[in-house]
């Protein structure tokens, strides 16, 4: 069997597909990728057992076949090929000859049948549309508070909330939450899932940035996003995510606004004096007046001084400056909204044009 196919049609979809393929696998056929050709199409799949890629591009073949083949290497071959040159693949038993111009690569294959296909879950399930534009901005608001590698792994991923004609994305490490909604083009019945950190990193990467619609088909084991030639299926994280209604504070008096970067770039010169492990930075709030000072166990300090629009009460209190450096370096508004109760309690951080978007950060001791 042989496939004819241009280097750059090939290139970007193996990319994103090759991303999920872990390096070093126990089983040695999730290191490759299931090839397929049929009716002048190639369909590249790659899964981890825990989420599916799957990618279908032009390219010319003469019938059907398909195999498996190791992802890292058809991917670093492609790569170094020179632009816009022409790959021949041909197989034969349990090998693949690859050729290009005056390359020429030959790899082993394992059988596609062996591959473990993961295939969408039968029963009922709940399917939005929404732009791929406007679902890649509302993941990257959100994804930087989720957990890495928490022992309440419920909490290593974002929550998914379609209620009524909303739909509500969560994303809280225990010790900050950040939260945006959207408004969806109909109604639903009230469903909730936790979508894995891997999907959403991976999501992120493959969503563009056009106003065309994903698919989002969530069932009760299993989530399905399709769009464009990619179709992406996760399973979905087993546990109950905290009711974040109970985090977002209302109500909180002692409020000011302020310009994005001038406070990023105050705070990013105050942090580097922090401690290393605790990374603390105080903020002091008086009349007009907003000081951040952080120390460290050399008994070093660092004092920054801005001018705020702020008539409160006179708060001390401490964060984790790293916190706050995530949420400011996150959106891309020109001005943010500080909102206090006292100094024991949590700080607000909303955006004066997205009434949508909540982002809180709870205190700590310095």
């Amino acid at each position: 069997m042989n496939i004819k196919i241009n280097r750059e049609t090939l290139l970007k979809p193996l990319s994103s597909v090759a991303s999920i393929v872990e390096k070093r696998h126990t089983l040695p056929i999730l290191s490759n990728l299931l090839l397929e050709a049929k009716e002048n199409k190639i369909h590249l799949t790659a899964t981890d057992l825990e989420m599916q890629i799957s990618l279908s591009v032009d390219s010319a073949t003469d019938g059907d076949f398909s195999t498996t083949i190791a992802a890292k290497k058809l991917l670093d071959i492609c790569r170094t090929l020179p632009d816009s040159s022409d790959i021949n693949m041909s197989t034969n038993d349990s090998r693949i000859t690859l050729k290009a111009g005056k390359s020429r690569f030959n790899l082993q294959t394992l059988p596609a049948a062996d591959y473990p296909v993961m295939s969408k879950t039968q029963g009922e399930s709940t399917v939005v549309a929404i732009g791929q534009k406007q679902l890649k901005e509302l993941l990257k608001q959100v994804e930087f508070a989720m957990a890495q590698q928490d022992i309440r792994y419920y909490l290593n991923g974002l929550l998914f909330e379609i209620n009524a004609n909303r739909l509500n994305i969560v994303g809280t490490d225990g010790h900050r939450l950040s939260f945006t909604s959207t408004e969806l083009k109909q109604n639903y019945e009230k469903q909730e899932l936790i979508l894995p950190r891997k999907t959403v990193i991976e999501l992120i990467k493959l969503l563009d940035d056009s106003e065309e619609d994903v698919l989002v088909e969530m069932a009760n084991t299993q989530v399905n996003f399709s769009f464009g030639n990619i179709k992406l299926i996760s399973k979905v994280i087993d546990g109950k995510f905290p009711d974040y209604n109970r985090v977002i504070p209302v109500g909180h008096q002692n409020t000011f606004t302020t310009d994005r970067l001038s406070v990023l770039l105050a705070m990013q010169r105050a942090s580097i004096l922090s401690n290393e492990k605790y990374r603390g930075i105080r903020m002091v709030l008086s009349n007009n007046n907003l000081k951040l000072i952080s120390t460290n166990s050399d008994q070093e300090e660092a004092e920054e001084e801005l001018e705020v629009n702020y008539s409160g009460d006179t708060l001390d209190i401490g964060f984790n400056v790293t916190y706050l450096i995530d949420v400011l370096n996150n959106t891309n508004s020109e001005q943010v909204i500080f909102s206090f109760a006292d100094a024991n309690s949590s700080c607000l951080i909303t955006i004066p044009t997205n009434t949508n978007y909540k982002y809180v950060v709870m205190p700590m001791r310095i």
